[in-house]
């Protein structure tokens, strides 16, 4: 028996980053990462690096002024310890990475700076999920001369370079799989032409927290979106849905 809202947990803070480098031929590459299948929450699945805003994060964003900035904190975070990649923070990767799993805090490894990182997105699954993320969804772009990504092996056994729309078909062939908030955000960046449309998007449909709901179809379920937040898919049957 699930628990009642009032009883149910919190919602799990998180963040995640969405890095994007131009292609001389075509839509931007995307950084994407392939999950372990031993993980507990989205087993097997491509998503984009990242992970929850953890107690440093917001002691970090209390000691730059700004407490809004501890999710952009911890995307960066994540996305060095899983992918090897650096935004808004100089230096060596290796060794920032080697002091992020050895408990050192973001802040213990440099200055940061986190404006590089621009809101995309924001969902948090309903309670009739065992685990619910509050996730927001960050755009950066890739740094000039940047380390090619590694990948960390213990969470991920993938991290590589694809557009949007073939991580789309990859998982239509079955080749992949994608959660449902991951897929929609996927469609919604396979419209942009490049990394300056996918920002300019960014600017142009504020971010809301997007909490799907199931409603009947025809006698189908179907798990829907607000059709009003810039996503060019806002429906899917619920047999189709894969969920972390």
């Amino acid at each position: 028996m699930s628990l009642p809202d009032t009883a149910a947990p919190p919602a799990i803070p998180a963040a995640t980053l969405i890095v994007l480098r131009d292609r001389a031929d075509g839509p931007p590459a995307i950084l994407m990462v392939e999950r372990a299948q031993a993980m507990a929450f989205a087993g097997g699945a491509l998503v984009f690096p990242g992970g929850r805003i953890d107690p440093g994060d917001h002691a970090l964003a209390v000691t730059m002024g700004d407490s809004d900035l501890a999710p952009r904190l911890a995307a960066i975070r994540e996305t060095i310890e899983e992918a090897g990649v650096a935004i808004g923070v100089s230096g060596d990767v290796a060794a920032m990475r080697g002091k992020l799993a050895d408990g050192a805090t973001l802040g213990a490894i440099g200055p940061v700076d986190a404006s590089a990182l621009v809101p995309y997105a924001r969902w948090q699954p309903d309670r009739a999920h065992a685990r619910v993320f509050d996730t927001w969804f960050y755009l950066a772009r890739w740094p000039d001369g940047a380390a090619d990504p590694v990948v960390d092996a213990t969470e991920n056994v993938r991290v590589f370079w694809t557009t949007a729309q073939d991580a789309i078909d990859a998982a239509d062939r079955g080749e992949a799989s994608l959660v449902f908030p991951t897929r929609r955000v996927l469609e919604r960046l396979a419209t942009h032409s490049d990394s300056a449309a996918a920002f300019a998007a960014a600017a142009a449909w504020p971010v809301r927290k997007i909490t799907p709901w199931t409603e009947t179809r025809e006698g189908c379920d179907w798990l829907c979106i607000p059709d009003d937040m810039g996503y060019p898919v806002t429906a899917e049957p619920v047999a189709r849905v894969v969920r972390g």
